[in-house]
């Protein structure tokens, strides 16, 4: 099929940033400059358009959005380091800054609810508030996640050198075989500029991160998105994120982990509320 051929949903305009840190990335930016701004995070495998597609409009009434592709995702950066969530955060202020930006409300969803908790704990004075989605404290604790975690290890190592299997894999596994008819082709497109040996690499960090120990010491205004049919994080694990961040507000939606683009007529209003309750007590 011909890049002509192929559906694309309605995106923001999207221009390029140098970083101080070196390396140029692609931004997507929409609403008021005005408004109070907030940069959306997107989980493993996705891009920022795959994972938010559906909700840029809605959010964009009221807020200056920002998405950008974390390392190894998209048009995110690449590096020959390895891949780090720490990394991701620091991206997260270097890429507020390039757009003369102080302080933002961060939206994580997923792999990207981790980075934002980070975004915290290591730039506190630039978050004003957190909006954490299907997402948790941590992604292993059975025996059956640890190893399938331990597999990427492997797995990393293989694909420095033979990447199309390492795509193959992943492809088979993850969250972007999720795709309706009609978006299809596009979701397969975007993920064939993914850096797989930084995806798998990414999903070693994600095996290996843990916030229990410093969750309680968050002192930002905080909304927790539960999808409460979750077969990726499990729902006692979105629980407990929200139990262990002081003076967290629960925001429910019946759906499972790809919820943001199959359930989006009802996870787009919740995530609005959750920011609404976000900016009220910033």
């Amino acid at each position: 099929m011909s890049d002509a051929t192929i559906e694309i949903p309605p995106l923001p305009p999207g221009r390029f940033i140098e970083l101080d840190a070196g390396g140029v990335l692609l931004v997507r930016e929409v609403g008021r400059k005005t408004d109070p701004p907030i940069i959306l995070l997107h989980g493993w495998t996705a891009t920022a358009d795959l994972n938010w597609f559906t909700c840029f409009e809605a959010l964009a009434e009221h807020h200056r959005v920002i998405a950008f592709d974390h390392r190894g995702h998209g048009t995110g950066l690449r590096t020959r380091e390895r891949f780090s969530l720490e990394a991701c955060a620091d991206d997260v202020v270097e890429v507020a800054r390039a757009l003369d930006i102080d302080e933002f409300v961060v939206v994580g969803y997923s792999m990207g609810g981790a980075v934002a908790q980070l975004v915290w704990r290591r730039h506190p004075e630039a978050v004003r508030g957190l909006v954490l989605c299907a997402t948790a404290s941590r992604f292993t604790g059975r025996r059956v996640e640890r190893l399938s975690f331990l597999g990427l290890t492997g797995l990393a190592a293989v694909a420095r050198f033979t990447p199309e299997q390492a795509r193959i894999w992943v492809t088979e596994q993850m969250y972007l075989q999720r795709k309706s008819s009609e978006w299809e082709p596009w979701a397969v497109q975007e993920a064939s500029s993914h850096d797989w040996r930084m995806i798998l690499e990414a999903g070693q960090s994600i095996g290996a991160f843990s916030s229990i120990d410093w969750l309680g010491e968050i002192d930002a205004p905080s909304s927790v998105v539960i999808t409460m049919r979750d077969d990726v994080v499990p729902l006692e694990r979105q629980a407990e994120l929200f139990e262990l961040i002081p003076g967290a507000r629960a925001f429910r939606v019946d759906g499972g982990h790809d919820a943001v683009v199959y359930n989006a007529d009802r996870f787009v209003p919740t995530l609005a509320d959750a920011l609404a309750s976000v900016d009220a007590r910033a």
